[in-house]
């Protein structure tokens, strides 16, 4: 467990690093074909469609770093009122069906990428579709990874970098 526990931070901090970078890519794309769309009537023919996978893996990478710092949303009216075991037992509970439901998620992620692959089509250029969609099953396995963590250790927050 404490493999998966090190593994885990491991990955947090790529994940810090990776949403950082990405967000910027994100913002200097947006303003260069503000430029060039207002000032000189062009643009990148694929700049939109980037800046539109951009916002997917920021997305997908926020609620990844979210499970792991404990902050994803959740609906949370019994806990309040209940105490001690009772309480641990339904966090237990919670996140037992959260990892559940992100495995099948990360399943059904899986086939959707396999389909893609298939059908064969292109982003930009010859860059295959499913490659910059790889982050939702890649995203759905961490969380499914970090629920079942949870279950048996509680959450830790990792400081920022």
């Amino acid at each position: 467990m404490k493999f998966l526990i090190l593994l885990d931070d491991k990955i947090n901090r790529l994940e810090q690093v990776l949403i950082a970078t990405l967000l910027l890519t994100m913002i200097l794309m947006a303003f260069v074909q503000i430029v060039l769309r207002n000032f000189f009537a062009t643009g990148i023919d694929w700049g939109d469609a980037l800046v539109r996978y951009l916002v997917v893996w920021v997305g997908f990478v926020g609620a990844a770093i979210a499970v792991k710092e404990g902050k994803h949303i959740t609906i949370d009216v019994l806990s309040p009122a209940l105490g001690g075991v009772s309480q641990r037992v339904l966090q237990a509970i919670s996140h037992a069906c959260s990892a559940a439901i992100c495995g099948m998620l990360t399943w059904a992620s899986i086939k959707f990428i396999w389909f893609e692959a298939e059908m064969g089509g292109t982003v930009f250029s010859s860059l295959p579709v499913w490659v910059p969609e790889l982050i939702i099953p890649v995203s759905f396995g961490l969380m499914t990874m970090r629920y079942a963590l949870r279950l048996i250790a509680p959450p830790r927050v990792t400081p920022d970098l």
